[in-house]
């Protein structure tokens, strides 16, 4: 696989990492909403499981944040992002 492609894979699953963290939930919360075990969400935020676009769409809805936004945005975007609430404190969606 292509490097860049390899990149754009590591800053989606850090990136779902990012949002996790930012609202408090554990890696065992989310692996429960999702019907998997806490060890295989371990590796879709290590970027060692590829995982499909439903996977990816559920763990956004999860996460409340725009799918796009998982995908385009970088660790420091995310960041930004986290300092950009609306007044509810929920992150802002495109």
């Amino acid at each position: 696989m292509n490097v860049a492609v390899e990149t754009r894979i590591k800053t989606v699953a850090a990136n779902i990492r990012k949002v996790r963290e930012y609202r408090d939930y554990t890696q065992e919360y989310l692996a429960m909403k999702l019907g998997i075990s806490q060890n295989a969400y371990s590796k879709i935020e290590l970027a060692y499981t590829r995982i499909t676009l439903e996977r990816l769409i559920q763990i956004a809805a999860i996460l409340d944040i725009d799918v796009i936004t998982l995908i385009n945005s970088t660790s420091e975007d995310l960041l930004k992002l986290n300092t950009s609430t609306v007044p509810n404190g929920e992150l802002m969606k495109n």
